[in-house]
């Protein structure tokens, strides 16, 4: 579905990096519209930088305060003639002050109003929000908790197990979850120190903690003459630390009447809220399909290439015609719903050692493709993956007219993904999405901590380990390494390097 107003924009600054910068100019790209990147030195070889029309280096130590500084980015955009700035996903997205220094240089922000941005972006006052709107939220405090006692006092009132969580924030810090009434008082110290520390905002609220909850997130676009549709719903139930690392489209726990449902009430909170462009209103739904109000995430999601998968809508094409101030080209009965589509994160990451992020040269990089594959990601071989930003490499989408094929073409794409060089979670994601109770589709928050027997590895043989030390050894000639005598202790040869 197109939006010719889009092209109202000739060059659109994009104040991000990696894959979504390069998503993000695809999209401008079709369009034919220019487009501007900001980089640090430390991505100057990125191909994001390459691919650009144009590109302005920004400054900053450590690298990601460069992409923090609003001035630099909004000056980036002004000396390129940018008219427009779309800020992606993650660093200065659902910052307000940030969108309300582009309007005030006289620029477009692709993304919602600074009163909406700030609004959702308090956790306490998007509750109260979500409230007066009606939509359902979960049994806890009204404020910031003023002290242990209180928090405990709520706790007894709504029933352990209870949830204690920042106002600011999220990606889980400042989160504890409480069982008892010491855990409570524990639980609040530490979640308002942590959350002080990561958002310059320590207050906490306590909620109750719904039990093998689902994780379920619902698209919605809006534009300035009040229309505001919604695309569906996402599962992102499989999670670690409060991290997604696998997303659906649609969910396998919801039907038709509770799509209908769900999806209208996060379009009301969203006309609530005087919302434009596209947002996610989140929500924890219990076993008897219950759901509550969680937040609204004011901005592009990572997992959104399933929504696009599954109803053929570019969502960034919709961000920037709702941006140039053209209104929605469909209603709600206009949107279809086709397929399933599932999205795996790639990390460099150590996910057999606690999910602890890894670092290292891309040696050799290879991606899968074919019938219903796409692969968003911003790397090249040759690249180091550094501890300066997030490790994720790339997001891997497989889709299917149904969710048995999504699954068995995403296994298929998982076995014929081959990265060498950072250890990478590859390996864990095949576990998961090739576990029974994932492909049967009872999942939960605690999937990964429920399932952590059957999802540990499997210890490689003997010929598996040669084998890996090959493929090494192909990528990186510098590789120094022999096979072992065979030992006649064992019966087997061995190797070292």
């Amino acid at each position: 579905m197109s939006s010719p107003r889009a092209k109202h924009f000739s060059k659109v600054l994009i104040a991000n990096r990696g894959e979504i910068a390069l998503r993000i100019m695809r999209t401008l790209r079709r369009l034919g519209i220019a487009s501007v990147v900001v980089y640090h030195e430390a991505d100057r070889d990125s191909p994001a930088v390459r691919d650009a029309n144009e590109a302005v280096q920004i400054h900053g130590e450590p690298p990601v305060a460069a992409y923090l500084d609003a001035s630099q980015i909004v000056a980036a955009a002004k000396s390129t003639g940018a008219q427009a700035i779309h800020p992606g996903f993650g660093f200065l997205s659902e910052k307000a002050h940030f969108a309300e220094a582009v309007i005030e240089a006289g620029l477009v922000f692709i993304g919602p109003p600074p009163s909406a941005i700030r609004a959702m972006g308090d956790k306490i006052e998007s509750k109260l929000l979500a409230t007066k709107a009606g939509v359902p939220t979960v049994p806890g405090s009204r404020d910031a908790l003023e002290s242990g006692d209180e928090a405990v006092a709520i706790a007894e009132k709504i029933g352990y197990p209870v949830l204690l969580k920042a106002s600011a924030g999220g990606g889980g810090k400042g989160m504890r979850i409480a069982h008892t009434a010491q855990e409570c008082r524990d639980g609040l110290a530490r979640a308002s120190a942590e959350a002080k520390a990561a958002f310059g905002d320590g207050r906490v609220f306590v909620e109750k903690y719904v039990e093998e909850p689902r994780h379920i997130e619902v698209q919605v676009l809006a534009d300035a003459f009040g229309n505001v549709i919604h695309l569906g719903e996402r599962e992102c139930s499989i999670q670690r630390r409060y991290q997604k690392v696998v997303e659906e489209a649609p969910s396998p726990f919801i039907d038709e009447k509770m799509r209908a449902l769900i999806g209208e009430q996060a379009c009301s909170l969203a006309r609530a809220v005087g919302y434009t462009s596209a947002g996610t209103v989140e929500m924890v739904v219990d076993k008897r399909r219950n759901f509550y109000f969680l937040e609204m995430n004011t901005r592009l999601q990572v997992e959104h290439p399933v929504t696009e998968m599954t109803t053929g809508i570019d969502i960034v094409e919709q961000q920037l015609a709702v941006a140039a101030g053209a209104a929605l080209p469909f209603t709600q009965k206009d949107v279809a719903f086709k397929g399933h589509a599932i999205e795996v994160r790639i990390y460099a990451e150590d996910a057999d050692a606690g999910f602890i992020p890894a670092t290292g040269k891309l040696l050799k990089v290879r991606f899968p493709h074919g019938e219903g594959i796409r692969v968003d990601h911003g790397v090249l071989e040759g690249l180091e993956i550094g501890a300066a930003f997030d490790p994720m490499i790339a997001k891997l989408v497989a889709y299917g007219a149904d969710r048995d094929e999504a699954v068995a073409r995403m296994c298929r794409a998982l076995e014929e993904t081959v990265i060498l060089g950072p250890i990478t979670n590859i390996d864990f994601l095949r576990r998961v999405v090739g576990h029974p109770e994932f492909i049967a589709g009872r999942i939960h928050t605690g999937f990964l901590t429920l399932h952590k027997d059957s999802l540990a590895p499997v210890p490689p043989t003997p010929d598996q380990e040669k084998l890996l030390v090959i493929a090494a050894a192909l990528a990186h000639p510098d590789f120094d390494f022999h096979f072992a005598t065979p030992s006649p202790l064992d019966g087997m040869g061995g190797w070292s390097n």
